[in-house]
């Protein structure tokens, strides 16, 4: 998402840190600035737009330093403006801070902010970092004796206290007048990475931020902060304690840094699928009657109330969404969904009208066939909400509301991180709608929101099983034919496991509802068929087991993924075990072995993973 770039050194900043962020343009955003000191004096430039709008406004009015930080941001709290834009300051100006991540108890600390006298100009939870650092100041330096020598001590101790009271995920670096010749940087959950060069040293989100000028590289891990200056780079735990770090040597290049070290995007995506999760949260749960949906879409409660049904139109991956998005609509706020492929819904005699809404899910907001379902809807008098990963795109310039993901630019034909994204956001819906309409009381939805936020940690979780998964995919590589099936509401992640499968290693997959295997599926299986069997705790475990009975008996090998703690599966040959998720929200966790396991078996065939023959990014023709 966010880019970072900063610069302590001997040389100018401004130009380094315009040409770090031109860099880590790939991962999207909407404004960017930098703020850099001089002569004692700290100077910001921000801007909305693209990067030239910024270097238009520092060609009209330079800046110079050799100690800086630049970001690029991607709008979550707040619209995309220059107020908004990144680095934010404290009160005086002489501090700033620049964030990517989320800081979840931002309202609270906001609130207790503007109590004690504090002003903020934007919409972030990042500005409130920058004000909690300068309390912090004022706290720690009381009593003590006011030197230059002592305030990079002062500026250390009081962002580490600050970190002490931030909930969330954060990589951010500081910077203060007062302390000229030092940036503080720490990390929780999100990507930070030190560049060592010779009497100068960098700092970025990403590599190839500062690939160009040192390959000599320091990754930061969670809870620790570091001291970056232009003679050397100092590293601690949250406590204060210093520690030691060991540089690698980067031996990428420059493609290849882009995708943060993994071969390939697709598996750099699905690695920053807990991100992308937490980013389409962040926000987006309090208050829970009146607030959130009216203020990020202009979806109003009484709007809601009078829904009638529920359409849900979407192609391919978003269509699976949308099926999972089935079962939580109809279970928990009890109108009636339905899910149409885009291209089949324009063309029968749809009874949708005025008092229906129309959810749309799409990655780009661009193809062709769901463009055509909005309007055809909108002459039938609904309305339309759309769930959308690109801003301004065409599907959310025609949609009444929308619901951005959140989730980045994602490279990878084969859709991953952004398929969790859409999960998410139908998630949040779900939970709103259903509050509205009386079907959830508030208790049930506080319930609802603490399950839902554990879901990045139990993705992370599932990313662990990877060496596993690689040697399943050793063992199942050549295979011809592959057969998923699960139930409930991983009946669609049965079917869009198979549909990655075949997307990128051209093996002919299938996806079914396990009931349904009687009654056709099950004269395919044989010894060479390899059967995946999405068998984690659920309400229906026992009617699966059964079906992995009746699959046994034909021969099939059997990859299991269940749950921690359950009892063993009798007959399953290749397990995969998984945190205990509550069965509606397993989807968004089930989802993530298959995606790896995919993955691993087209990288075996040779297959060209991010761009797989015949197929694109965007489809924007029927």
């Amino acid at each position: 998402m966010c880019g970072i770039v900063g610069y302590a050194g001997a040389r100018q900043a401004p130009p380094l840190l315009m040409e770090g962020l031109k860099r880590l343009e790939y991962r999207g955003y909407d404004s960017a600035g930098l703020a850099v000191i001089n002569d004692g004096q700290l100077v910001r430039r921000r801007a909305m737009g693209k990067l030239s709008n910024l270097e238009s406004l520092i060609q009209k009015d330079p800046v110079k330093g050799m100690v800086a930080l630049g970001h690029t941001r991607w709008a979550t709290h707040g619209k995309p403006s220059e107020e908004n834009a990144h680095p934010h300051a404290d009160c005086g100006g002489s501090l700033v801070v620049i964030h990517n991540g989320i800081i979840e108890n931002y309202l609270e600390l906001k609130d207790r902010l503007l109590d004690q006298g504090h002003k903020f100009e934007s919409e972030t939870d990042t500005e409130v970092v920058a004000h909690l650092v300068e309390e912090k100041i004022k706290e720690v330096s009381r009593g003590r004796p006011s030197t230059p020598d002592l305030n990079e001590p002062l500026l250390f101790e009081a962002t580490r206290q600050a970190l002490s009271e931030l909930r969330g995920a954060y990589a951010l670096a500081v910077l203060w007048a007062k302390a000229p010749d030092v940036i503080i940087a720490a990390k929780t959950a999100s990507p930070l990475i030190i560049g060592l060069g010779q009497g100068e040293n960098f700092l970025a989100s990403d590599v190839p931020a500062f690939l160009g000028y040192t390959r000599k590289a320091v990754f930061m891990e969670d809870g620790e902060m570091a001291v970056l200056k232009a003679s050397r780079c100092t590293y601690f735990n949250l406590k204060g304690q210093k520690i030691e770090k060991t540089p690698v040597q980067i031996q990428w290049d420059r493609t290849m840094a882009e995708k943060s070290g993994h071969k390939h995007f697709m598996l750099k995506e699905i690695y920053e699928q807990p991100q992308a999760c937490e980013n389409t949260m962040r926000g987006r749960f309090f208050p829970l009657k009146d607030g959130v949906l009216k203020r990020e879409t202009g979806l109003d409660t009484e709007s809601i109330r009078r829904f009638r049904q529920i359409y849900m139109v979407a192609c391919g991956t978003a269509y699976h969404a949308c099926l999972v998005g089935k079962y939580w609509i109809e279970r928990l706020t009890g109108l009636p969904a339905h899910v149409e492929t885009a291209s089949e819904f324009r063309y029968r005699e749809v009874l949708i009208g005025p008092e229906d809404l129309l959810i749309t899910v799409s990655q780009s907001g661009e193809t062709a066939d769901t463009l055509a379902a909005v309007r055809l809807a909108k002459t039938r008098g609904a309305k339309v909400l759309a769930i959308c990963n690109c801003v301004g795109s065409a599907i959310t310039r025609e949609a009444d509301y929308n619901l951005y993901t959140h989730c980045g630019p994602e490279f990878g034909v084969a859709s991953t991180k952004a398929f969790v994204g859409q999960l998410t956001a139908l998630a949040v819906f779900t939970l709103h709608a259903a509050v509205a309409r009386g079907a959830m009381d508030e208790r049930a939805g506080k319930e609802f929101v603490e399950d839902l936020v554990k879901i990045p940690g139990y993705i992370r979780a599932a990313l662990k099983l990877e060496p596993r998964i690689k040697e399943i995919a050793r063992k199942f590589y050549r295979k011809d034919h592959f057969l998923f099936i699960g139930r409930y509401v991983n009946f669609a992640i049965a079917l869009e496991a198979a549909l990655k499968l075949k997307e990128i290693s051209y093996i002919h997959a299938e996806g079914y509802a396990a009931g349904e295997l009687k009654h056709g599926p099950i004269a395919l299986i044989d010894e060479d068929m390899p059967v995946v069997a999405i068998l984690t705790r659920s309400k229906v475990f026992e009617k699966m087991v059964s079906s992995l009975e009746e699959v046994k008996a034909r021969g099939a090998q059997l990859i299991v993924l269940r749950t921690e703690g359950d009892p063993e599966i009798r007959g399953a040959d290749f397990p995969l075990v998984l945190p205990a998720v509550p069965e509606i929200l397993s989807p968004l966790v089930n989802i993530i072995p298959l995606q790896l396991l995919a993955y691993h078996i087209a990288d075996m065939r040779g297959c060209d993973v991010d761009q797989p023959r015949n197929l694109a990014k965007s489809v924007t023709v029927e």
